[in-house]
């Protein structure tokens, strides 16, 4: 174990640290390069050099000497590389590390002042690898795990690491070798922190001395002769106090308290005696805290180890003795055991003595690169997507409004559904508040078309289209709506194409689409072309409403008419058709009978006559009949040779 104490570390030790590794922290911003410095020239007075700190001169010739000299040429070449100066003795101390022995500047010789820029060079190179680590991936390093410890470097090869938490600023870890020094200085009257533990109805607590103050004290024994002090002690516990109470059910866990919150009031009297445990340990705590009010402010550092609802003893309630948030507070940053005394002063030894290792330079580098290969890939960061484009708050709307457009809404679900009745009662009791029939519909509707009467048209109701134009009198002759108003004369505009069947299908230039043209069957037409017949006065049927005729009654019975005669002549030519065709297959079913020439009758043996079971004439008896006729005889009369032949085996 280190014998280094953190508040009492040797001079020579200090005078010689560098930060070991900053792992996750940036590097600081560098200074401008600094000019170069004159050169006093006066004759008067002590010469000084502006970069190397104390270096004094009183002849020019020393003054000149020191510049050539490897001290001053190291503390420039430092200082340009954002770096502090050292002075001469510390210069010494790089210098022995290592392990190099640099001749004086004095001599005048090229090979000596190479081999001695070559040193000055590898000391600086050197200086910088000691004040921060190499880091091969800057982007792994930089959310690498943190650590409690900070690490600094002696040449050659010592490392001490001191937990964060003694610094007044752990996060800040560029700061921490200036406080590391300033910690070496106590104050007049010592440095002291506070300690308290509790856990499972153990409590610990002590205010502990970890400085005191620099004493002299010279003991001048009988003989007269001064005695050399005795040693002191680094740690000293001014004040101390344990207590236990029973808070906690045995091999169970847990306070009395979390249990009531969890499950509600145990009614038990074990529950009982915890309930009163908890309530007297919280009151001998804060009654504690009081009688050590003014050690407890005096401290630098209060350590305190609690759970969640324990930390509500130490702080949280009126007049308590540590105010919450206080920049003293700190967590023991390791794992801690029951709390007893012994426990609290193993855990002030854990703080307070500097851990000590012992690596080269190589075996540093080795450990860091070995580090940074564990430590997981950097996610690649996703691209930033592009933020969409804020939709258009919807407008709040009055309750005429909002009535308004129920009722349009109603009134086209009807027209396009072609419910006739409901839509004449609808209109009888609600058309004087949506307008005339001929009212262009609202955009907010999402309707291509622009009137009732084009709607229905385009749904194809033809009593509804009945009703609109001749009891209701809507207007044909408005135009359907072009989605393409900026070229009305483009030749495929689809929308000045028509529907109908005896339209042109491309509209002349300048004409726009009507109901009419919206008419997709022939019953549709005709109910337009019947009301221009009937009231040709009203609108301009022919002309802008893009009717091609009229259809009065007179026409519609000489078009019957001409229906039943085309009829009438086509069953005519179906009957002649028929009569024909059964004709034919009289002439088919009856043809002329066919006269076959005799055949030479052929001579057959009695014995081949009743062996094959026929006789010689069974040939003419198939004259005439049908190759499937024919067949079937023959088979009738093989079978009934078989059986004689049969009928003769059985005999035998």
């Amino acid at each position: 174990m280190s014998q280094y104490h953190v508040y009492s570390l040797p001079v020579e030790l200090l005078d010689t640290l560098t930060p070991r590794n900053l792992i996750n922290a940036s590097q600081p911003p560098k200074p401008a390069s600094p000019e170069p410095p004159e050169i006093a020239t006066s004759t008067s007075g002590p010469r000084t050099c502006n970069i190397c700190q104390g270096a004094t001169f009183i002849l020019l010739e020393d003054q000149r000497a020191h510049f050539r000299s490897d001290w001053h040429r190291y503390n420039v070449k430092t200082r340009l590389a954002g770096g502090k100066p050292v002075t001469e003795s510390a210069f010494t101390q790089l210098v022995d590390a290592l392990e190099d022995s640099l001749s004086g500047s004095e001599s005048s010789s090229d090979e000596g002042d190479s081999s001695e820029s070559d040193t000055v060079n590898n000391l600086v190179n050197k200086t910088k690898q000691k004040t921060r680590s190499p880091s091969p991936d800057e982007d792994r390093t930089r959310n690498a795990p943190q650590t409690a410890l900070t690490w600094f470097h002696s040449p050659p090869s010592t490392q001490i690491g001191i937990y964060k938490a003694l610094y007044s600023d752990p996060k800040d870890a560029w700061k921490y070798l200036d406080e590391l020094r300033e910690m070496q200085r106590s104050p007049e009257e010592g440095r002291t922190w506070a300690m308290f533990m509790v856990a499972g109805g153990h409590f610990a607590g002590a205010i502990v001395r970890v400085s005191r103050q620099e004493e002299v004290e010279d003991a001048v024994g009988k003989s007269g002769k001064k005695k050399p002090p005795k040693p002191k002690a680094d740690t000293e516990v001014l004040r101390h106090k344990t207590f236990h109470r029973y808070t906690t059910r045995r091999k169970q866990g847990g306070s009395q308290s979390l249990n009531d919150n969890a499950k509600g009031n145990a009614k038990s009297a074990g529950a009982l005696l915890r309930r009163y445990g908890e309530q007297s340990l919280r009151d001998d705590i804060r009654n504690l805290l009081l009688e050590w009010r003014e050690e407890i402010d005096a401290c630098e550092r209060i350590w305190i180890r609690a759970s969640g609802s324990n930390r509500k003893i130490f702080m949280g309630y009126d007049d308590a003795v540590i105010p919450k948030g206080d920049e003293r507070l700190r967590t023991f940053p390791f794992p801690t055991r029951r709390p007893t005394q012994s426990e609290l002063a193993r855990c002030l030894l854990e703080l307070t003595r500097v851990k000590v290792t012992h690596f080269t330079e190589e075996a540093l580098r080795e450990q860091d690169e070995a580090y940074i290969q564990t430590l997981p890939k950097p996610k690649p960061v996703p691209a930033t997507p592009v933020p969409e484009p804020e939709k258009p708050k919807p407008l709040k709307l009055t309750k005429e409004e909002e009535s308004l457009r129920e009722k349009w809404s109603r009134l086209l679900e009807m027209v396009t559904k072609g419910r006739l009745e409901p839509l004449k009662a609808f209109w009888d009791r609600e058309g004087s508040n949506i307008g005339s029939i001929d009212a262009r519909i609202p955009e907010w509707t999402g309707e291509r078309r622009a009137t009732l009467l084009q709607v229905a048209t385009q749904a194809g109701h033809e009593e509804l289209i009945h009703w609109l134009l001749e009891e209701a009198r809507a207007d044909p002759t408005i135009p359907v709506p072009n989605p393409k108003l900026d070229d009305p004369d483009d030749a495929d505009d689809g929308g000045n194409r028509s529907d109908a069947s005896d339209t042109p299908k491309i509209l002349p230039k300048g004409s726009r689409r009507t109901a009419y043209d919206l008419a997709r069957s022939k019953n549709i037409r005709d109910v337009f072309r019947r009301c221009a017949a009937a009231h040709p006065d009203w609108w301009d049927w022919l002309g802008a409403g893009r009717v091609p005729s009229v259809l009065s009654r007179q026409m519609e019975q000489v078009q019957e008419e001409k229906k039943k005669e085309r009829r009438k002549g086509l069953k005519d030519k179906v009957r002649e058709r028929e009569a024909r065709e059964r004709e034919k297959e009289k002439e088919q079913s009856s043809p002329p009978p066919v006269q076959e020439a005799p055949k030479p009758s052929i001579p057959h043996s009695n014995s081949m006559s009743n062996r094959l079971g026929g006789s010689s004439g069974s040939g003419q008896g198939v004259a005439g009949l049908t190759p499937e006729m024919r067949a079937k005889v023959e088979r009738e009369r093989r079978a009934r040779a078989a059986e004689a032949r049969m009928k003769v085996l059985g005999s035998r």
